[in-house]
């Protein structure tokens, strides 16, 4: 590759680590090119997994200041550029994995830190934005309910004193 392509390619891959969310490494060695498309499709509109040189990649990362990964960029290794949620990425490759033996995940980064690939498998574990977004919701309003019965408590009780000593004034006389 002549020097002004390498220099292009390097550019490229340091404005997708910029724009990328989080970066996950996979080794992929033993992927046909059919399970290489299906794991693409299964990360369409969340991800990017794409195969680049690792001596260029290692250069884009340093030059966005993502060190931590730059050891793990041995070998056949893919990078899967996340734009949407992290978690469900990183369960598209986990599951993928599950299926396919030969897609090992490595390592990543995520709002710089780096992760392992058991914070990785850690992450994927994890419920999907919506559903923990509605978990929260139903505790709040669980919380609402719960206060909005012991503030109309007190009211209660007291209409049903005023009953009850009307209702004996009642016997008595």
């Amino acid at each position: 590759m002549a020097r002004p392509e390498k220099d292009a390619a390097v550019a490229q891959l340091a404005d997708k680590f910029r724009e990328a969310n989080a970066v996950l490494l996979t080794e992929y060695r033993g992927l046909s090119v059919a399970d290489l498309k299906e794991l693409r499709r299964s990360l369409a509109g969340n991800a990017e997994y794409t195969v680049a040189k690792n001596t260029l990649a290692s250069i884009a990362a340093r030059r966005v200041g993502l060190e931590a990964i730059v050891d793990d960029l041995k070998g056949p290794t893919a990078l899967t550029f996340v734009t949407g949620e992290p978690v469900e990425a990183a369960k598209a490759l986990r599951d993928f994995a599950k299926d396919n033996k030969n897609l090992i995940i490595k390592s990543g980064v995520m709002d710089g830190n780096a992760l392992t690939a058991d914070e990785i498998d850690r992450l994927a574990s994890l419920e999907s934005r919506e559903v923990l977004l509605a978990k929260a919701a139903g505790a709040i309003k669980a919380s609402l309910s719960k206060a909005a019965y012991l503030f109309a408590a007190p009211a209660s009780k007291a209409v049903r004193t005023v009953d009850a000593l009307r209702e004996k004034q009642e016997s008595a006389a």
